[in-house]
């Protein structure tokens, strides 16, 4: 495994746009230079960094609206989505690192009433599906001027060995 994962670290180096390597819980296990690139202007914040837990550094950094355009919509409501549906599955519920994130939300006054309110809604208004990122189009601000604000589709993959190990691969092609 350790082989395969150093060589789709080369593979993934070779891809011009950002890409990272997730678990179910958003934790990243690989991200490449594009994906640092990205994120570069970013503040250190404690949980809540792009490199260690991307689920968190939609949620919760201030940064994140800097780079993820109309944030709340196109990032941090999809997000909710794919959370509140791991959230129901019987290893999610019982998934203490995701337990500790939606304590964090509850926390949170606003992000409390867009998961319990906003996300209802607005599922209902675009579909189930919207807890799978795969093919969406989002906005954002690359902080590269040859990008400046731009759209990315995310693509994402899980290759028969990469699900073996729990993993995802999420790739932000720039348009």
């Amino acid at each position: 495994m350790r082989a395969y994962l150093r060589d789709y670290a080369a593979m993934m180096e070779a891809v011009p746009f950002p890409s990272f390597l997730h678990d179910r819980r958003w934790d990243v296990a690989l991200a490449n230079s594009a994906f640092d690139a990205l994120f570069e202007g970013i503040r250190p914040h404690p949980t809540a960094m792009p490199r260690r837990n991307f689920l968190r550094f939609v949620l919760f950094h201030p940064d994140a609206r800097n780079v993820l355009a109309e944030h709340e919509t196109s990032w941090c409501l999809p997000m909710l989505a794919g959370f509140a549906e791991e959230m129901k599955s019987d290893t999610g519920s019982r998934d203490r690192a995701l337990q500790a994130i939606r304590r964090e939300i509850a926390r949170d006054p606003i992000m409390e009433a867009a998961y319990c309110d906003g996300l209802p809604r607005w599922v209902r208004s675009v579909g189930t599906a919207a807890a799978h990122c795969d093919g969406d189009v989002r906005p954002l601000r690359h902080p590269d001027s040859r990008w400046g604000r731009t759209d990315c589709r995310l693509v994402s993959e899980t290759p028969k060995a990469l699900d073996g190990m729990g993993l995802s691969r999420v790739t932000l092609v720039l348009t």
